[in-house]
């Protein structure tokens, strides 16, 4: 694939509103101006609040990531960074704002994504040992579903690759991408995300590789992940019934047994999911395009933003982005794309179009399949003690 990052370094955006360059004169002065003005300037230049983004810049700095230059500041080259990634801008359209040539800007570009990434391992959480509020406070999920630690999903962004190299990448809508699988908490935190996967492998193969790469998503003993049809019901795993099943189930909707009571609870929680990817998109819609950087670049901007989306959701849990997707009303595209990724990406992509075939025996399979019919069950005998399911014929 060309790379000529001064020249291609960017997403779709070509213009820096004329108001934010108006604001200075260069690009010291102007971080300056927004993080000694309002806060809320701050969270829309730079994505977060301003303690947060100073306390990022403590860190990097700290760990011997990033340091002051005799021209620029740590300050500004994170700046620059978010500026880009928030904004969705071109490197030519932010060389307007920081007065900066295209391979200065692109130098501290890459400078910052790569001092992310030695970080976001860090950021990346395994599930705790204690019940999420989110279940143990309502009685439509508790106890029933106690043991479930958070939610699997995919979602697909836009890649750029060469023309040679496009077919793996290009997803059944014919369009190019990365498949990216994600695992998240109750609290739009993410657990897990392997990124890299070209939009032509299937769901089944990307969460093959998760549970089986060296780096595999890990399941604490006991406790399991929900998952949505395209997966399995496996050990660790629980999928819903092989019955009609709803994103969003109607709001009339009257389960009339067992299975339906389950699958429609399962896509409540489920739901999660599709908020903490519409959270992280909000905030960072360079994931929205396909941004004509190397495919390396493009698979860490993925685990990036998801490291930097969990930073911000732990020192500022409700930010103004964070409550626009805290409780279930939140604004969705008609075709939610699908994401996936790996805190450690694979960026052998050639390789990564090998399925892992990673299979449990069939006495795994059965104990998942009695474990979802236990949950069911339960939930199913305390419903119809309220309502009898002849009540909805």
């Amino acid at each position: 694939m060309e790379s000529s990052e001064e020249e291609n370094d960017g997403v779709s955006g070509n213009h820096v509103p004329k108001e934010l360059i108006r604001l200075a004169s260069n690009g010291a002065k102007f971080v300056d101006e927004v993080l000694n003005g309002q806060n809320e300037c701050c969270l829309e230049s730079f994505r977060m609040d301003k303690h947060v983004f100073y306390k990022l810049c403590n860190i990097l700095q700290a760990k011997g990531l990033l340091r002051h230059t005799n021209r620029i500041k740590i300050e500004e080259q994170l700046a620059i960074f978010v500026f880009i990634i928030g904004h969705n801008l071109r490197t030519r359209a932010v060389q307007e704002l920081f007065h900066y040539s295209g391979e200065t800007i692109s130098r501290h570009f890459n400078h910052v994504l790569n001092a992310i990434m030695s970080i976001s391992l860090e950021q990346f959480q395994p599930p705790g040992s204690v019940v999420p509020s989110e279940i143990s406070e309502d009685p439509r999920f508790y106890p029933y579903f106690k043991d479930c630690v958070g939610v699997i999903d995919g979602i697909h962004v836009p890649v750029t690759v060469g023309v040679d190299e496009q077919g793996p990448f290009r997803n059944k809508n014919g369009l190019l991408s990365q498949n990216i699988l994600a695992a998240c908490s109750f609290d739009l935190k993410f657990h897990y995300v392997l990124a890299g996967w070209e939009g032509s492998a299937t769901d089944l193969q990307v969460f093959n590789s998760a549970i089986t790469r060296r780096s595999k998503l890990q399941v604490p003993e006991g406790r399991y992940y929900i998952v949505d049809s395209k997966y399995p019901n496996v050990p660790g795993f629980v999928a819903p019934y092989s019955i009609p099943y709803y994103k969003e189930f109607p709001s009339d909707f009257h389960p009339q047994d067992a299975t339906e009571l389950f699958n429609q609870r399962h896509s409540l929680l489920r739901n999660v999911i599709d908020r903490t990817f519409g959270a992280l998109k909000a905030r960072f819609p360079i994931l929205m395009s396909a941004p004509s950087y190397p495919l390396q670049t493009q698979v860490k901007l993925v685990v990036a933003a998801c490291a930097l989306h969990n930073f911000i959701r732990n020192e500022k849990p409700d930010d103004w982005i964070f409550k626009m997707y805290e409780h279930g009303s939140f604004p969705m595209e008609e075709s939610e794309p699908q994401l996936e990724m790996a805190v450690e990406p694979k960026m052998d992509v050639e390789s990564q179009t090998q399925a892992s075939d990673h299979t449990f025996d069939s006495e795994e399979v059965v104990h998942a399949s009695q474990l979802r019919n236990s949950i069911a069950a339960e939930m199913w005998n305390d419903f119809i003690q309220d309502f009898p399911p002849c009540k909805f014929h």
